[in-house]
């Protein structure tokens, strides 16, 4: 299902624009730490239509699934944890310590988030923090009324790996 899901009027073209670090809120910045990596994330914010704690049926964020792009070229994917995974076999999963709203309503929100795993060695290895930053899309607004219907909306964004 996931595989056919990544078909879907499937990615959202372009680059966004990029946010210089002196313009983050103060919230999202990360202080005396080293950019390792740089990347573009293009895919899906895969809901799932449930009961939510108010006993109505909604949309709610189920997990991500991206491609990871560096100079056009594919050096990993993103998923659920939230993972990231490189061609070169390291991978980090990491909890969300700080956000912001994105730039619009459907824009999914600027992240920071702490790495609490790593596995394999190579580019990730050594990361300790992530920023997802210029955010495009992601956000989902509809009818929600079959349970368990899946949704997959276009998102991107640029991940900054430090350490």
């Amino acid at each position: 299902m996931l595989a056919l899901g990544l078909t879907v009027a499937a990615v959202v073209s372009g680059n966004p624009p990029r946010a210089n670090a002196a313009d983050l809120p103060e919230n999202m910045k990360i202080k005396e730490a080293t950019t390792v990596a740089t990347v573009y994330a293009e895919g899906v914010q895969i809901y799932e239509c449930k009961n939510g704690s108010d006993n109505r049926m909604s949309w709610q964020f189920r997990e991500p699934l991206a491609t990871l792009l560096q100079d056009g070229t594919t050096i990993g994917r993103h998923f659920a944890g939230p993972r990231w995974e490189f061609v070169d076999g390291s991978s980090i999963k990491a909890d969300v310590s700080d956000q912001t709203p994105g730039a619009t309503q459907n824009d999914i929100a600027l992240l920071k988030l702490k790495v609490v795993e790593h596995r394999g060695d190579g580019v990730l290895s050594k990361v300790k923090a992530v920023q997802r930053l210029d955010t495009r899309g992601g956000v989902f607004f509809g009818a929600c009324d079959q349970p368990g219907a899946m949704h997959l909306e276009p998102y991107s964004a640029r991940y900054v790996f430090l350490n």
